[in-house]
């Protein structure tokens, strides 16, 4: 996959940005917990994170309530993570108006589960629209090397999902790769399914890169494909590899497909894997065991990852391993995404290689 060199930005993500709130005792429940800790937070720049935190010029298009304190934690947040921001300021309106998105989750801990509650009313990323962006700037002027699309925003409202089809009509026009993570979530298309179906597919029809397990394909797309295969991971790499088979058929332009392979043993040992078709070739980690603090951002960190190894320009094998150890590196972390010191600790997670560096 051939990058551009003369373009200002590595990766584009438009994002709603919010806040998390985890048990100050770590493995706490939520619900026997009084003392919370408060970080900024959102998926796309989980995915962002990998890039930013080693070395590459990242932006997030956004959207903040104008004068409140969450909105400048967000923005020294994502200052301190390496990344530039664009967002509208868009006025409270009172108590009862916009607000930034809300998570609480625990970790789990052993045999009990993390447990996770969204609380996404009122919140000012829906808003998000091309008008309150300069996308003649953006793409044209400045230029942009991966545009990295998340079905998550894309199914938010119905202005962001026309938000994110513009951005990728228009990266399209400027040959910037888009990466498109489908993100199902059955609570965000209720009542809008044909609406999401349509959209989604446009995208999709676009995108150089698709992430996503066989239920995204399924559901979002529409592609018909075998059963998910439960908890045997065998049979889930042979139902990912024969529902890209037909995906295929449909996106011809697509260049790009992966997905993580992941077996829960406990909250704090995951079987962890990753599949990739390349062009023709597949690339297959077969699961190993990783130890997790937090397991929320692993799957973004593997994306952040994989879209690290494009813009490197490396062989597509090293795109999957380097996916495979950030999303390990990811789950070694208190805060939703990874934030690796250099390639090399990357690395030597891939290799096993945890042993002490002086």
């Amino acid at each position: 996959m051939k990058l551009k060199d003369n373009y200002k930005w590595s990766l584009l993500v438009p994002t709603s940005m919010g806040i998390r709130l985890t048990p100050a005792a770590q493995g706490q429940p939520i619900h026997s917990s009084d003392i919370f800790q408060m970080q900024a937070t959102s998926a796309e720049t989980n995915v962002a994170s990998i890039a930013s935190y080693l070395g590459l010029p990242v932006k997030v298009l956004t959207a903040f309530v104008k004068g409140s304190p969450i909105a400048q934690l967000i923005k020294d947040n994502l200052r301190s993570r390496n990344m530039a921001y664009e967002g509208k300021e868009t006025e409270q309106g009172g108590p009862w108006g916009f607000r930034h998105q809300i998570n609480i989750a625990d970790s789990g801990f052993g045999s009990r589960g993390p447990r996770v509650w969204n609380d996404r009313s009122g919140e000012v990323g829906r808003t998000l629209n091309v008008k309150d962006f300069n996308l003649d700037r953006i793409f044209g002027n400045e230029g942009v090397k991966i545009l990295h699309l998340s079905g998550l925003i894309g199914a938010l409202s119905e202005e962001t999902s026309h938000f994110c089809l513009e951005l990728a009509r228009r990266a399209k026009t400027c040959d910037t790769k888009i990466s498109f993570d489908l993100n199902y979530r059955a609570t965000f298309w209720k009542g809008r399914e044909k609406e999401l179906h349509k959209i989604f597919t446009e995208i999709a029809s676009i995108s150089d890169i698709l992430v996503g397990n066989e239920e995204d394909f399924q559901l979002c797309l529409g592609i018909e494909g075998p059963e998910t295969g439960g908890r045997d991971i065998a049979a889930k790499t042979e139902n990912f590899k024969g529902m890209i088979t037909n995906v295929k058929k449909s996106f011809p332009n697509t260049s790009v497909f992966a997905t993580t392979l992941r077996e829960v043993v406990s909250a704090n040992e995951h079987l962890w894997g990753a599949i990739m078709l390349e062009s023709e070739t597949w690339n297959v980690i077969e699961p190993r065991p990783i130890c997790v603090l937090d397991r929320i951002g692993g799957g973004d960190g593997f994306v952040g990852g994989l879209l690290y190894g494009i813009l490197k320009a490396w062989e597509p094998e090293k795109w999957i391993q380097f996916g495979w150890a950030t999303g390990a590196l990811a789950t070694t972390f208190l805060t939703d995404y990874a934030q690796p010191a250099d390639e090399e600790q990357v690395w030597n997670i891939w290799k096993g290689n945890a042993r002490v560096q002086r």
